[in-house]
């Protein structure tokens, strides 16, 4: 990071007020009568109301738009495990996002405990307050037994961002890119360098979708995981092929797709050479990719490149997900974020990426023109039509499936929230 922006990046923080998020007033509170409503003695009525039936807290509260963003620390962002505390500030900047791009208000938890039970039992302890919870920056493979228990424990959406966000968006944009590059996700041979939960949840979500298993190679810091392999936890065993390779170079060759979630540099122009023609290459390392742009595009110039980079087309960015997703899944009261639903968001941000782009969309990217190709495959975060185009699709799933509590609304989002 450049001096100029980590000074930036500090005072943004630090000034006017610490901190991204605040709380306001949604009722007035000017005179005695107002303070009479919203306190005592008039907070006795709903309070009645909602202990005869919990399903009014709906009714009379903010529940219904309020999601917690919870963390323990130990995985934040490409740092490490820096703490509950130092968790914050992404917390805080996660909440600012469900905000800004989907009206959804968000408050930061932070638990400090590394413990999965306990955390387990202090989240399921306050879910009640919230109309969905998402889970941030904690570690694999805890993050899977963690987020499991607690969609089994609560009756409220649970979602691991991490892991779903980041396969929803990815999915969305392999889709396009495949199909521009004449191929299909059935047939499609996939490298994938990382094994951490966004990886998993990565193939989890295109098995599902129609990618074979034993098209798909997995690879941790010991190489392929692969049948018979020692020390493999049940997570990576799900993706244990049967194959002879044994190393990346063995992995990518002939391979139609490589997705990387693991660290800089990693992909080397001769093994993106020995990929099968019209290749796909997702180099999510942030902030520095598995291989550059500049140079993946020097080496082949029938490839189609994404990056985790703001600075680079075809961002994975998860921004294009978790606050659409959640809007969805408050807004018809769901139980949680099923596969239906997530599949459901694949196909939204898919089917968005074909749409003539918009003139905000232009300004945003410094261009004039840009078109559904090898350059755009994924829609721009700032592009306004994400939430009219993914919240009714998860929402619409989500009463399909069976896991809402209230019809879907006529004219949903029609014209924006």
């Amino acid at each position: 990071m450049s001096r100029d922006l980590k000074e930036d990046a500090l005072a943004y923080h630090a000034e006017p007020v610490p901190g991204k998020i605040s709380i306001e007033l949604s009722k007035p509170a000017e005179s005695l009568r107002d303070l009479a409503l919203a306190y005592s003695p008039g907070v006795a009525e709903p309070c009645r109301e909602i202990a005869g039936d919990p399903g009014d807290a709906y009714r009379y509260t903010g529940k219904g738009n309020l999601v917690a963003v919870i963390s323990n620390g130990t995985a934040v962002l490409g740092l490490g495990n820096l703490g509950s505390l130092a968790s914050k500030p992404v917390m805080e900047g996660k909440a600012l996002l469900f905000k800004r791009f989907a009206g959804v208000n968000a408050i930061d938890i932070e638990v400090d405990s590394e413990d999965s039970q306990e955390f387990i039992a202090t989240v399921a302890r306050i879910a009640g307050t919230f109309g969905g919870i998402n889970l941030e920056d904690i570690r694999a493979p805890e993050c899977f037994e963690i987020e499991s228990a607690l969609i089994q424990q609560c009756d409220i959406p649970v979602f691991h961002d991490d892991q779903h966000g980041t396969a929803i968006v990815t999915a969305a944009g392999l889709i396009n890119a495949l199909e521009i590059q004449g191929k299909s996700l059935e047939t499609a041979v996939i490298t994938c360098l990382g094994a951490g939960s966004a990886a998993i949840a990565c193939m989890r979500l295109l098995i599902s979708m129609g990618a074979r298993r034993e098209n798909i190679f997995m690879l941790d810091r010991r190489g392929v995981i692969y049948e018979g392999r020692e020390g493999v936890n049940a997570y990576k065993q799900e993706f244990a092929n049967n194959t002879d390779k044994r190393t990346l170079t063995d992995a990518i060759a002939g391979a139609d797709v490589f997705i990387g979630l693991s660290g800089a540099d990693l992909l080397s122009p001769a093994m993106l050479l020995s990929m099968a023609p019209r290749p796909v290459v997702f180099a999510c390392s942030n902030p520095d990719p598995e291989i550059k742009p500049e140079l993946a595009l020097a080496t082949r110039d029938d490839l189609i490149i994404a990056t985790g980079r703001s600075d680079y087309p075809n961002q994975v960015n998860n921004v294009l997900g978790f606050p659409f997703i959640f809007r969805g899944a408050l807004d018809v009261r769901a139980s949680l974020i099923n596969e239906e639903m997530k599949v459901a968001a694949v196909m939204a941000l898919s089917a968005l990426a074909r749409e003539p782009v918009s003139a905000e969309v232009l300004a945003a990217v410094g261009r004039e023109t840009l078109a559904f190709g090898p350059e755009y495959i994924i829609p721009n975060p700032l592009d306004s039509r994400l939430l009219t185009w993914v919240a009714p699709a998860v929402a619409r799933a989500a009463v399909d499936s069976g896991v809402a509590a209230i019809p879907y609304p006529r004219d949903y989002l029609k014209t924006g929230r």
